[in-house]
């Protein structure tokens, strides 16, 4: 039993950190944290359909890396639980269709995050927003996420039970 615990803790630092690495490098070139967002981290969305302790790893993962990249609180709080949210909604739709996991990271960070670009760093008009973070995540998720889909289930990552 502990050991399983162990293992759980391990892989959701071990995403975490990740996330924040390839969110570091992302905002190296000025590309996670404007309107139009494309995360290399958020492509780690679709984990939570393989693996139950991504959820958490990516939600303390955005934690830190929205801390680190823009210190705005509304982006800390609320784009950190848009993050969560989407996760655990991955977890859900992806055990049963993985390729269902890229949705909820497009549908709910293009719902959630526009509003906060808007009110927490003073950018323009909701739907503009909404538009240019919805071709962020499709990028993002969609297509990074889906190779890394699909070199998961390449590579025999077996679903658990």
């Amino acid at each position: 039993m502990r050991n399983k615990k162990v293992k759980y803790v391990c892989e959701a630092a071990m995403i975490a950190a990740f996330y924040v690495v390839l969110t570091l490098i992302c905002d190296a070139f000025g590309l996670s944290s404007l309107p139009v967002q494309i995360r290399f981290s958020e492509a780690l969305t679709v984990l939570p359909a393989f693996m139950p302790s991504a959820v958490p790893g990516l939600f303390v993962g955005c934690l830190i890396a929205n801390i680190i990249t823009t210190g705005n609180l509304l982006d800390i709080v609320f784009g950190s639980l848009a993050t969560l949210i989407a996760a655990f909604l991955s977890r859900v739709l992806g055990r049963k269709n993985r390729w269902l996991s890229i949705l909820p990271p497009v549908v709910v960070n293009t719902l959630i995050i526009p509003l906060v670009l808007k009110f927490g760093l003073g950018f323009g008009p909701y739907l503009l927003l909404a538009a240019g973070v919805f071709a962020g995540e499709a990028v993002s998720c969609g297509v990074f996420g889906s190779f890394l889909i699909m070199s998961l289930k390449k590579y025999g990552f077996k679903k658990e039970k």
